[in-house]
């Protein structure tokens, strides 16, 4: 999987975690100890952390004047991993030429770092056209996760969760008569249509509204590690959330956003009487280690902030106040790697189990066949999925439902092209 998963662009940090000549940033993807650093003419290098003389960390080399040089000796290396500086080796012995660090080709647009791990950095695939990254003004934020990804990405395609996990103490008069979130409160066991796609799988989420039509919740799995969750407002607000492996056992999450409102309701919405319905997510500094960025305050070693009373008598139904941390504390309590034979999977399951199936199939034609994987060679197919909640005509299928919301979206960067024209 981890093969399969280096054939993609992967998001890798955010823009703001790396300065212009400033401290390297140590990350770890796919098992590798990695450095990242921005140098003097703002180009990102994303590179193995060990210097290739020594295998000295480059971590606590020099960032300066277009490259990072290395403490130990001086040797120096630019983004691209060549070393241009040998001044510790004579110069009618020096091999600088013949000496590279081991570099990843990046990109870098709209608040977000991108990293290729692939063999053949001389050629990486395009990037994947996913709507909420293409937008300058998305909103990103991150948190590390100490599961396995999949485990992680799965919370995002469960919908018959939400109804329990982040609005079990709440009632639908709770809520004013257009939140997305009413619906689930009304019919908390919705049923599922399920479909493979270009892009992975979709699922949408049914049940009927009080009002007579039928309400949508449509989500995806986007290969490789993407989800699109159906909490915010399908017409009107887009969103891409990245599950990238950290090791076997961390993941971090990319939550990325944009739209025509005012943000996800699933985190800054509020009762009917103005209440916020959760907390906001509180953050621990950010260390050097290699797991030290992005990490809530709240973890298994606080039982991720649990309020017993709250959970008994309050408005939550699990008693931990951020929606997040409710994701968090289920699927971390699983342990790091779940133990899947332990399950009894139901029929509101079914959308995990085509992903997992979905995923294995591809890794395995990836590596038996060479089967190119999803979207790399069409990476246009992400942009055809969008997620959202919404109420539509109760006698439609998925795939009209579907449509017709699509019709209605509001998209970027389509839709303003086409405004423009």
């Amino acid at each position: 999987m981890g093969t399969f998963m280096r054939q993609y662009w992967l998001p890798a940090c955010l823009s703001s975690e790396v300065t212009a000549d400033g401290d390297p940033v140590r990350l770890m993807i796919l098992c590798e100890k990695l450095i990242a650093f921005r140098d003097s003419s703002g180009r990102v290098g994303i590179m193995d952390h060990r210097c290739p003389h020594r295998c000295a960390s480059l971590f606590i080399g020099r960032n300066e004047e277009n490259g990072i040089r290395c403490v130990y000796h001086g040797w120096k290396f630019d983004v691209d991993g060549k070393c241009v500086d040998m001044p510790s080796v004579p110069a009618r012995m020096d091999f600088k030429e013949k000496v590279h660090a081991k570099a990843y080709k990046t990109y870098e647009a709209n608040g977000l770092i991108w990293v290729y791990m692939g063999e053949n950095q001389a050629a990486p695939p395009p990037l994947p056209e996913i709507e909420a990254t293409m937008h300058p003004e998305a909103e990103i934020w991150c948190l590390q996760r100490d599961c396995n990804w999949l485990q992680a990405l799965e919370g995002d395609i469960d919908t018959s969760h939400v109804g329990f996990l982040h609005v079990g103490g709440i009632e639908a008069d709770d809520l004013e008569p257009d939140h997305p979130m009413r619906p689930t409160v009304l019919n908390r066991a919705p049923e599922y249509e399920v479909a493979q796609s270009d892009w992975g799988v979709m699922y949408g989420g049914y049940r009927p509204n009080d009002d007579g039509q039928m309400s949508w919740r449509i989500a995806h799995y986007m290969f490789p590690f993407w989800t699109q969750t159906p909490n915010n407002r399908f017409v009107s607000r887009a969103i891409a959330r990245a599950w990238v492996p950290m090791d076997d056992e961390h993941s971090m999450l990319f939550d990325i956003t944009c739209g025509v409102d005012a943000g996800n309701p699933a985190y800054n919405s509020t009762l009917k009487d103005g209440t916020p319905l959760f907390d906001q997510i509180s953050y621990a500094p950010n260390t050097t280690d290699w797991f030290g960025r992005w990490r809530s305050t709240d973890s298994e070693a606080n039982d991720w902030a649990i309020d017993r009373e709250s959970q008994r008598n309050g408005h939550q139904f699990t008693g931990i106040p951020n929606i997040t941390m409710q994701d968090q504390a289920v699927t971390e309590s699983m342990g790091p790697i779940t133990d899947h034979s332990f399950e009894n999977l139901a029929p509101t399951d079914q959308m995990i189990a085509r992903v997992r199936r979905r995923v294995l199939l591809a890794a395995r034609a990836f590596a038996n066949k060479g089967t190119v994987p999803p979207g790399i060679e069409n990476p246009d197919v992400f942009y055809k999925a969008r997620a959202g909640s919404f109420l539509h005509d109760p006698n439609d299928t998925l795939a009209g439902a579907y449509q017709a919301a699509l019709a209605k979206a509001v998209r970027w960067p389509v839709n303003e092209i086409e405004a423009a024209e």
